[in-house]
């Protein structure tokens, strides 16, 4: 049995980040967290917090030096030298926050590559490897809806229609922290998603539902939606998930919600508990 007692966890601050960070201080390991701005961390204390930057591998250095495992937030420009770093280190067991596009053996696409290309790097290694592939992240709609939510009880986004699979943050990292921590995960590759397929508006129905508002939902036109997205998504991945919501209307779509019960023991949670953990941002500020 390998047994793995310090991990550093990059992009600590994420949406998976974070909950990495505490399912990892719950099993009591030693925890490293890698991070841009440590004073607006906000990390349980018992966290080492380390300021870095994936994309300046020398700041990552004294951060990983005696770690042995790692859970790596994707940047494809430097894994490289990252995984460099991380084996002469010592590190032994690497955890990669991938996307379910990166299996996707058919379909060529920005999202497809920039994910592939860090799976290939660490790999490449001299780790026990697992790529962790989760679809749409539940939480994209905070980012999407919550403001206008809040302020006028309306949503915007294009293809109203198009499904997705949301999945609860929290599932991806418990996957994640097993894959780390406990013995059998070495070069697979688990697909993630949620445990229903969902339009946009039936995710609208299920935020009104759970907070008790009426909410209306916009439709946008894709070149709308590229100008309200382009803060949140990188340039060179934007188009590629315009076009995927365009194409997912009316898409006959995979359920993977057997992988977070196969890895963890328990079932992946449904977006109306995502919803439900998260209420209080679709509410008016009181």
């Amino acid at each position: 049995m390998s047994t793995i007692t310090t991990v550093l966890v990059t992009g600590a601050t994420g949406s998976v980040g974070r909950h990495v960070v505490d399912r990892l201080l719950a099993r009591g390991v030693t925890v490293r967290a890698l991070t841009r701005a440590p004073a607006r961390a906000r990390l349980p204390e018992a966290v080492e917090v380390f300021a870095g930057d994936l994309t300046r591998p020398d700041t990552v250095r004294p951060a990983v030096e005696g770690a042995d495992g790692l859970y790596l937030f994707p940047v494809p420009e430097t894994v490289e030298e990252i995984v460099r770093i991380a084996e002469k280190a010592g590190v032994r067991r690497v955890a990669v926050l991938s996307s379910l596009t990166a299996g996707d053996e058919v379909q060529a696409n920005a999202t497809k590559d920039h994910h592939r290309a860090v799976e290939r790097a660490v790999e490449a290694g001299g780790f026990e490897w697992t790529h962790v592939r989760p679809g749409e992240f539940a939480g994209n709609v905070l980012w999407r809806w919550g403001p206008a939510i809040r302020a006028e009880g309306v949503a915007r986004a294009p293809y109203g229609e198009s499904r997705r699979v949301p999945v609860h943050e929290d599932d991806i990292a418990a996957v994640a922290v097993a894959a780390l921590l406990e013995d059998g995960h070495a070069g697979k590759a688990y697909e993630i998603t949620g445990p229903q397929v969902l339009t946009q508006l039936d995710q609208l129905r299920i935020i009104s539902e759970v907070t008790g508002r009426e909410l209306g939902f916009v439709e946008l036109t894709h070149e709308q939606a590229r100008e309200l997205m382009s803060p949140h998504v990188p340039a060179d991945l934007l188009e590629g998930v315009l076009g995927y919501m365009r194409e997912s209307v009316g898409a006959d779509l995979k359920v993977h919600a057997d992988t977070v019960e196969r890895v963890t023991g328990r079932p992946a949670r449904t977006f109306a508990e995502w919803v439900a953990d998260h209420a209080d941002a679709f509410r008016p500020a009181s």
